[in-house]
């Protein structure tokens, strides 16, 4: 398949053309090492640097605070350790239920080591109650860390406000910013936050490349250790063509931000001509407060993967949930914090579309959705909410999560 209607855009990202050619110099002829003393490197490391303020201008950050990394989850990892680092202390996370398991699999590792992690939960919506955070953080609390918007519905998280709330304790405040960078304005100037991770693949600049933010004054402690790397602070030699690659992104990601509202528009004509042509179908997730590409649509009594593998005939990409976990035949984690019915969660779908999506794109997804539903609950001997094997689906999770 070398075209396709794709719209699984949360999971990755095309690489945009005018990021590929601001790489392609730094892949052939300037191959310099950026640490380099002589001038054929000393160029490359000029390159660099501009890629740095490329991406702090885009966060409304300091050049300084910017530190390359090689991906979201080593951003992550990075960010998580250096919070405990800074406060050995404080033996206390706060996290929340519906993270990417590139934080929440961290904070499970972490339990095993000996500290405590609370879990936020998240009402039917996917939204946070702060006063869950407020009644969970303590003086002990070292890191209060969570998502800017989630990866599988888009809801946006107040995190301004529960910043606030952390540096009252004096904990460190970290965000995973990787879905959020790029597709709302953010200005880390006037922010509580304290780490903030972002992804080059999800911003269409090429994977293998990522970026963290700390804060100036931060007590910052390297994660990886060896050279004299990005200020001492990441050991490694840069994937200078990546680097360039997310600079440019970066800068193309600001000039876009004005344009989003034609992300909105289409997502809400995919995600209305759903609703309006298919019964028994809801949009998983606040109907607001959601990154402006994202669309989670629930398919009652059908199952998500037959979904997938009939629009994939049609040769229109979309998912069921992270692509970091498609590997895994258990429902999406978020959805079932969320509470989502399994007469629902199992025949949920996530469209999330980009700048280059066309509406042309969507219409043919509202035209053959119908169709592979109602062939699908054709075949389903599940066809109402008081079936049994729902009902011993529904005892089963909540066991499982009590």
């Amino acid at each position: 398949m070398s075209t396709c209607i794709y719209l699984d855009n949360n999971a990755t990202t095309r690489v945009d053309p005018e990021v590929v050619e601001a790489m392609l110099p730094y892949l052939c002829d300037y191959y310099g090492n950026p640490s380099s003393m002589h001038s054929f490197g000393g160029q490359v490391g000029a390159a660099v640097k501009e890629a740095r303020s490329q991406v702090a201008q885009l966060l409304g950050a300091e050049d300084s605070e910017i530190i390359f990394t090689s991906c979201g989850s080593e951003s992550n990892n990075t960010a998580i350790h250096a919070a405990l680092a800074a406060q050995p202390n404080k033996r206390h996370i706060i996290t929340t239920e519906v993270e990417h398991p590139a934080v929440l699999n961290v904070c499970k590792h972490l339990e095993k080591k000996g500290y405590t992690v609370t879990y936020l939960s998240v009402n039917r919506q996917g939204q946070l109650d702060l006063s869950e955070l407020e009644a969970a953080i303590t003086g002990g609390t070292a890191l209060v860390t969570m998502m800017y918007a989630n990866n599988e519905t888009g809801v946006i998280f107040p995190v301004e406000q529960a910043g606030a709330i952390a540096k009252e304790y004096d904990a460190t405040f970290h965000v995973d910013a990787v879905q959020a960078v790029g597709k709302v304005p953010i200005d880390l100037k006037t922010s509580a936050i304290d780490l903030l991770t972002l992804s080059g693949h999800k911003l269409h600049a090429p994977k293998g490349v990522g970026a963290l933010y700390a804060r100036r004054g931060f007590r910052f402690r390297p994660f990886l250790i060896g050279g004299h790397q990005e200020r001492g602070r990441r050991a490694g030699t840069e994937n200078v063509p990546g680097v360039i690659g997310l600079g440019k992104a970066a800068e193309l990601a600001q000039r876009h931000l004005q344009n989003v509202n034609q992300e909105r528009r289409l997502r809400d004509l995919l995600e209305q001509g759903l609703l309006d042509t298919i019964c028994n179908t809801e949009v998983n997730g606040h109907p607001t407060q959601r990154l402006p590409n994202t669309a989670n649509i629930g398919f009652k009594y059908i199952e998500g993967e037959a979904i997938l593998f009939m629009l994939n005939q049609q040769g229109i990409c979309a998912s069921s949930g992270s692509a970091c976990t498609s590997g895994s035949l258990e429902p999406s984690h978020v959805l079932r914090a969320m509470g989502i019915p399994y007469t629902i969660l199992h025949g949920s779908i996530r469209f999330s579309l980009s700048r280059f999506t066309t509406e042309a794109e969507v219409v043919r997804v509202l035209e053959v959705m119908p169709e592979i539903v109602n062939r699908l609950r054709a075949l389903s001997p599940f066809n109402s909410d008081e079936a049994d094997w729902l009902q011993e689906r529904e005892v089963a999770a909540v066991g499982a999560k009590s």
